[in-house]
């Protein structure tokens, strides 16, 4: 599908508390990003709430039609980003969006990037306005460390924000004072530095993989915090890899002793993707209720996919006070990947303000730019080589397409008939004509469709011919993989007059 119409025709308006200005990249793939506008194509200003940001995108009316019914708006809260404090939120609303696509996402079988290819994902992430960007492993290698330092040197010391946003940096370890020190070296530039440390938790990992007994992975978790904490770093997460399999009482004990020594995130994955959305959630809930010390830290979710469920996981952790989401760029990831970014992101910005009714007030928020989120997918998908799949939610190439002929006659109508957002609210312009409605001229296709297409492209047949020439676009339509663009339908009324003479 094609997507035309002018930026004139369209407009994404975010209203920030204060002036700021507007960039980015034009990755243009038959689309067009828009962040990709010219300063007047987005604008910023004053609102009159100094505590509250509103973000909108619309379309103005279609071709077709005028009126209330051809617009396609989007209204979602967006709140200032509070201050940064490792361990704190002032907000207990706010929940810290952890990107890490340059670690666990590169972790995909085929996914390799360069250190100059990280550092240009890595400033995209801070204009989209994520948290923390864990930029590496940085003992892995030594592009790994070069890459994590390069970020932390640049990424980690630039504002991007009016409000000072300067994003963490975070570099992973394992649980040694080897990992730790080379993880500190490369992140301790920024301005915002962060160590990431884990040991196992679960009985078989502990059994098989560490053979270690649970008190022993006890006293290497506190050593590793202790030792992290004695270097100057104030910003320390611990995971217990694979807490969704490990045993709850344990959970307990480990990080409420990690605490102590001074960690200020608890991240709990679920490395293998096992739990429900309802077992994860319990077990935020009686973590934040059992491990002592809980109300001095964050709790984080990492959740893998191999059930399809980290966004729902990770959404569920949220639910159950979780306030820092970890996540990827189009969810890649080790084996099935990861929660994915976008989905997440999205899911708070349009259902945050009535779903998560359990802890703080229920309006839970983040501070990412939605317009960054077609450029980002897109860089990613370009450098990782790693690409998504058409009906990916929110950035495949079907997320804002239609075939059947009752959706579209329902977008022509009314585009929120059929979509729940605006591809305009995640930076992905369309035109505001049939084609910018996300039709797709297929076998699915009825009369509707294929009459206001016929009439955008100048071509206003009587009722015999058109009645004629939809038989004929059925027929092709049946064939052709793909659907019929423009070319295909002029073709065909081009045949259709030539047979008439």
């Amino acid at each position: 599908m094609k997507f035309s119409g002018s930026v004139a025709m369209m407009a994404t308006l975010y209203v920030w508390s204060s002036s700021s200005s507007s960039s980015g990249n034009n990755n243009s793939n038959n689309s067009q990003v828009a962040c990709a506008f010219t300063p007047s194509s987005i604008v910023r200003h004053r609102s009159s709430n100094s505590n509250v940001v509103l973000s909108s995108s619309s379309v103005s009316s279609s071709a077709s039609g005028s009126g209330s019914n051809n617009l396609m708006a989007e209204l979602y809260e967006r709140k200032r980003r509070p201050k940064y404090i490792p361990g704190v939120i002032d907000d207990p609303d706010y929940v810290r969006i952890f990107d890490t696509t340059l670690r666990d996402g590169e972790q995909s079988p085929g996914a390799t990037l360069t250190s100059d290819e990280k550092l240009e994902i890595a400033k995209m992430l801070a204009k989209l306005g994520v948290d923390i960007i864990e930029a590496g492993f940085p003992i892995a290698s030594p592009d790994d460390f070069a890459g994590v330092k390069q970020i932390a040197d640049i990424v980690g010391n630039d504002v991007y924000e009016e409000d000072d946003y300067v994003p963490v940096i975070c570099g992973l370890s394992r649980a040694n004072t080897k990992d730790i020190q080379c993880a500190w070296d490369a992140v301790k530039s920024a301005k915002r530095p962060r160590i990431h440390t884990f040991i196992a938790t679960s009985s078989i990992h502990m059994e098989t993989k560490l053979k270690k007994t649970p008190e022993e992975v006890t006293d290497i978790a506190v050593k590793a915090v202790t030792f992290a904490k004695s270097l100057g770093c104030d910003d320390i997460e611990f995971s217990p890899e694979d807490a969704g399999r490990s045993d709850p009482v344990f959970l307990y004990d480990i990080l409420s002793k990690v605490i102590v020594a001074g960690a200020t995130t608890l991240n709990i994955p679920d490395t293998t993707g096992w739990n429900m959305p309802w077992e994860f959630g319990d077990l935020l809930s009686k973590l934040r209720a059992n491990v002592v010390g809980a109300d001095k830290v964050i709790f984080s979710t990492h959740c893998q996919n191999d059930l399809g469920l980290a966004t729902a996981n990770s959404l569920s952790g949220a639910r159950n006070g979780a306030r820092q989401l970890e996540c990827t760029i189009n969810g890649i990831g080790e084996r099935a990947g990861n929660a994915s970014l976008e989905e997440i992101v999205m899911s708070l910005a349009l259902k945050g303000n009535s779903q998560f009714d359990i802890t703080g007030t229920g309006n839970l928020y983040t501070a990412v730019n939605p317009v960054y989120i077609t450029p980002t997918s897109k860089m990613v998908v370009k450098y990782s080589g790693m690409m998504c799949q058409p009906h990916k939610a929110i950035v495949g190439a079907n997320a804002f397409q239609h075939e059947s002929g009752i959706h579209q006659d329902g977008m022509i109508k009314n585009k929120s008939t059929y979509e729940i957002m605006t591809p305009e609210s995640i930076g992905l312009m369309r035109g505001d004509s049939q084609s910018g409605a996300g039709i797709v001229l297929g076998k699915h296709s009825g009369r509707n469709a294929v009459s206001t297409r016929l009439k955008e492209l100048g071509y206003d047949l009587e009722l015999d011919q058109f009645n004629a020439l939809f038989a004929r676009f059925k027929h092709v339509a049946e064939r052709k993989k793909g659907g019929l663009e423009d070319d295909d339908l002029e073709a065909l009324i081009s045949d259709q007059a030539s047979n008439q003479h």
